[in-house]
């Protein structure tokens, strides 16, 4: 698996030896990861059954399940960390996501594609096209995203519903991009806790 500075951010901030939910955990690499290098007992949720598959090749925790229902079957607090990354933009009830990932973690990580990057806002503006972007190779009438979120619009989402936001970082390609985030940086990862 090629190093991904999003992974690497998220490797961080977990502290060995916890438990991880990861929503929407795809393949199961960064549950992988963390689990080899972190000691995390990490177990995923997973609506794409070929997803589910590789996770279970690669000898992973994974439940077939829809995160846009909720989380009913996990107590308050039954985590150290709930992690979504890069499936906040493709769920249908955002708000309910965020607020059940809060509820069963202690901490939860969230990483997004930041749409108000300058090339897709180029790319609209100036070709009059939907953007392609470094972590939207889809097409207008084939993507996975419903909810197209900005870094701003996620701060301003936890100022609004007093969510507190412990470290933030901001990636563009594969290096930590500090200045004017909102424009230049491709991807959002955040810390967060009620």
């Amino acid at each position: 698996m090629a190093k991904r500075e999003d992974y690497e951010i998220i490797k961080t901030l977990i502290q060995p030896d916890t438990k991880v939910l990861d929503l929407g955990c795809g393949d199961g690499d960064l549950m992988s990861l963390l689990a080899l290098e972190k000691n995390a007992r990490a177990q995923g949720i997973e609506l794409d059954e070929a997803c589910i598959h590789k996770c279970v090749e690669k000898g992973l925790s994974v439940f077939h399940g829809d995160i846009d229902t909720g989380l009913p079957e996990y107590p308050d607090n039954a985590f150290d960390y709930v992690i979504l990354n890069h499936s906040l933009q493709e769920v249908k009830k955002a708000d309910l996501v965020l607020k059940e990932a809060l509820r069963v973690g202690k901490k939860v990580i969230i990483s997004f594609p930041n749409f108000a990057y300058l090339k897709l806002r180029y790319d609209l503006f100036f070709k009059g096209k939907a953007p392609l972007g470094p972590y939207n190779h889809y097409e207008w009438y084939n993507t996975p995203n419903i909810n197209y979120l900005s870094i701003k619009d996620f701060r301003d989402y936890c100022k609004k519903h007093d969510i507190k936001v412990l470290e933030a970082f901001y990636v563009a390609g594969n290096k930590k991009q500090w200045f004017l985030p909102n424009l230049l940086a491709t991807v959002g990862i955040f810390l967060i806790q009620k």
